[in-house]
């Protein structure tokens, strides 16, 4: 058989899929990858899943163990060659507690079915070995290396040795003839010791006959006494019923008139709440919730008041602010312009005496000039004097008006700014034009934190308004739809007391309805108690307690039934017994039938031993040849470390190492070299047990983690060299395996 492809819905596996080829196959993958999963998969998918296995402390069954991750439904799909052709198996889910139980088997490439190919005999079919053969012989897993004993490889290997019938198996067998023989005699169990036991019986009935002859009589007698008694405790206790009886009829026409009144008093009062239109609880509830949701609202508006108050206070702080600037009436732009334009209008102080000094100066010292001039002017008597001798005095005088024209401007302007400074300093208390800047820049803040201040006030306004809108509304809804029932309820207080009221009347309605519906009860618990028609009311009670007559009753019978079981018992033992003819012609038939049980057990005793020797032969035939095939192995792994290996009867392993004459159970082995010698035990089994014409594949998971690299190295080489017959899958988590086979071709080597 070659398996091909494999894709699975399993456990961890989430529809992924596993491509393989003929010969060795590496399969790496880290842990918690899925390795384990897919072995357990392709068990699954050619065996099926036993959906009767439970989970045990310690154990999960494969249904649980395996059911996908996400919640999907277990399937898969196998692609395999074998007996000559290409198959397609697939195994899905139709019902949870049938997993993977709908089973189709088709030839590749076509809809055509394998026939006789079913989901519960695939894997025998194409293998040719049961499911419980192949998980102890070619499924080789790290923690299942050691070899158990099980019927069908057991079965297996008689098969082998023998006939060739792997129907027949030692230990079922022996198992058999093992329950035949303990069900004639197991200790003190079984056929023989209850005949054994049963003729001592018969004997001892012969032996006892006149006793119990005796011991029926007095057991009558007894008998008829407790009778009387019971009877007459009887008796006492109907006497007692009876007034019990009277008892109940006095409560229940108690109890009715305690139902009818309190159903009277649910009809008055439902009547008289219809009456006053008073509402249901649901509406009384709404409305007293509305009236408390009132006083929220209520602090609200209280709140949202006193946020207004303090908003108008802010206000009147900042108008204040406005008012007591020396820019108050104006706007902010208005007064920054006026700031800047003191500071363009400024002029100089007065003029200095020093300058006017200086000024007069330049006067005479021109006037000397033009005096000087003048008079040699003249006496050089040039023309232009003597035509206008007038004219440098006329030259001077003008110079001299224009110098008081200049003078007396400086004192009009000098005499304004004063004025003007005398205005600054009313107004502003200063003249320099910083501080004025600054005036006008406090008057804008201040124009601003104005208009802040109306602005929150008018929202705070609104939002007080809101609330007491809301107040009022609520207010008027209550009372409108309260004055439906309660004209006269006007203002909330009023109208909370109503509710009040209509509540506690509801509330006493609800009470009596309770009431009715328990003093119901009651009665009808009465009732189905049972009451006689007709009892006498005038009865009056036994003198001793019921629980008295009762227990004194319960003995009575109790010693009664004693008394009859002990009359019936020795009756039936003396109609057992019969007349002594009887009981000896019973003894010697018991006699008899011991005696063949005896020979029938003595028969099957020495079947056991013969069955015993006969598989000891087998044993013997099989158990040197897996012997020597795993010795064979085993010293191949370990290059030459170990030269001897041997199993027992029960596939206890034992080895030799080289130059050592004594052989070493192989828990004294290292667990490499245990686990080494497993896997060399399971190879040998392989070879010697599994149909060689099937060509079973050989399942390895992480078969190899305890080897060291030079044993792993010679494993692998071993594994190549057998994978020229079968296919094998090495699972493993390390790297070295794919890493030894890295650049050879004939081994494929993948990594999840």
């Amino acid at each position: 058989m070659l398996i091909q492809r494999m894709s699975a819905a399993f456990g961890r596996l989430r529809n992924e899929t596993l491509q393989l080829q003929d010969g060795l196959n590496i399969i790496e993958a880290p842990n918690e990858t899925g390795k384990s999963t897919w072995c357990a998969f392709l068990t699954a998918m050619l065996y099926g899943i036993n959906s009767r296995k439970r989970d045990k402390a310690g154990f999960i069954a494969d249904k649980n163990r395996y059911a996908p991750w996400d919640g999907g439904s277990m399937s898969g799909r196998l692609e395999c060659h074998a007996d000559g052709a290409d198959l397609t198996i697939t195994r899905a889910t139709r019902r949870q507690t049938a997993p993977m139980a709908d089973f189709q088997a088709v030839y590749t490439g076509t809809a055509s079915p394998v026939d006789g190919l079913t989901g519960t005999n695939c894997g025998e079919t194409l293998l040719g070995v049961s499911r419980e053969v192949f998980e102890r012989s070619a499924f080789i897993r790290q923690s299942g290396l050691a070899i158990t004993q099980d019927a069908g490889l057991e079965r297996r290997v008689a098969s082998l040795i023998s006939s060739g019938d792997e129907d027949t198996s030692y230990t079922e067998a022996y198992d058999a003839l093992k329950k035949q023989l303990n069900r004639r005699r197991f200790n003190k169990s079984g056929q023989l010791p209850a005949l054994e036991a049963e003729l001592a019986e018969v004997q001892q009935q012969l032996d006892s006959s006149v006793q119990l002859q005796q011991q029926l009589a007095d057991a009558l007698e007894r008998s008829q006494a407790l009778e009387s008694d019971v009877q007459a405790l009887s008796d006492e206790l109907a006497q007692y019923d009876r007034w019990e009886a009277a008892q109940k009829r006095r409560q229940l026409a108690a109890l009715t008139d305690a139902a009818d009144t309190a159903a009277q008093r649910v009809h008055s009062l439902t009547q008289q709440l219809e009456e006053d239109r008073v509402p249901d609880t649901e509406t009384i509830g709404r409305l007293r919730g509305a009236i408390v949701n009132l006083e929220t609202v209520r602090k609200n508006v209280e709140k949202a008041r006193t946020d207004r108050d303090e908003a108008m206070k802010a206000l009147l702080r900042a108008e204040k602010n406005v008012n007591d600037s020396p820019f108050a009436g104006q706007t902010a732009e208005s007064a920054r312009k006026e700031a800047q334009g003191t500071s363009s209008d400024r002029v100089p102080g007065p003029i200095a005496f020093r300058e006017l000094a200086i000024f007069f100066l330049f006067l005479a010292a021109a006037g000397g000039i033009f005096a000087l001039l003048y008079s040699q002017l003249s006496v050089l008597s040039l023309p232009l004097f003597q035509l206008v001798p007038w004219a440098l005095p006329a030259l001077a005088a003008a110079v001299v008006a224009a110098a008081g024209t200049y003078i007396s401007r400086q004192y009009r302007q000098h005499a304004l700014k004063k004025l003007c400074n005398i205005a600054l300093m009313k107004r502003f208390g200063t003249t320099d034009t910083n501080e004025i800047t600054a005036f006008a820049d406090a008057y804008t803040a201040a124009v601003e934190v104005r208009d802040a201040a109306q602005a929150d006030l008018n929202t705070k306004s609104a939002t007080a308004d809101a609330y007491y809108n809301t107040l009022t509304t609520n207010e008027q809804a209550i009372l409108l739809e309260v004055r439906r029932f309660a004209p006269a309820a006007f203002d909330i207080p009023t109208a909370d007391q109503v509710l009040r009221q209509a509540a506690q009347r509801r509330k006493a309605l609800s009470e009596a309805q309770t009431a009715a519906r328990e003093a119901q009860v009651r009665l009808d618990l009465l009732v189905q108690q049972g009451i006689p028609d007709s009892c006498d009311m005038e009865s009056t009670p036994p003198l001793r307690s019921r629980e008295t007559v009762a227990d004194a009753l319960a003995q009575a019978q109790v010693q009664l039934a004693a008394a009859r079981s002990a009359t019936d018992r020795l009756t039936g033992q003396l109609h057992a017994m019969g007349d002594p003819d009887g009981l000896r012609a019973s003894a010697e038939s018991l006699q008899s039938q011991t005696g063949q049980l005896q020979e029938e057990y003595d028969a099957l005793r020495l079947a056991m031993d013969t069955l015993a020797g006969a598989n000891t032969v087998l044993q013997n035939r099989f158990s040197p040849q897996l012997s020597r095939r795993t010795t064979e192995i085993f010293h191949e792994l370990t290059e030459g470390r170990y030269t001897a290996a041997a199993l027992d009867r029960s596939f206890h392993l034992t080895a030799r190492p080289a130059g050592d004459p004594i052989d070493r159970d192989i828990q004294l082995l290292s667990a490499g070299a245990a686990d080494q010698l497993y896997l060399s035990a399971r190879l040998a089994i392989c070879e010697l047990v599994l149909p060689p014409e099937k060509s079973i594949p050989i399942i390895l998971d992480d078969a190899l983690t305890n080897f060291d690299d030079e044993r792993c190295a010679t494993a692998l080489r071993w594994l190549k060299q057998a994978a020229a017959h079968r296919q094998i899958l090495l699972f493993t988590c390390h790297s070295r395996e794919a890493d030894f086979f890295a650049r050879d071709p004939e081994v494929a080597v993948q990594r999840l």
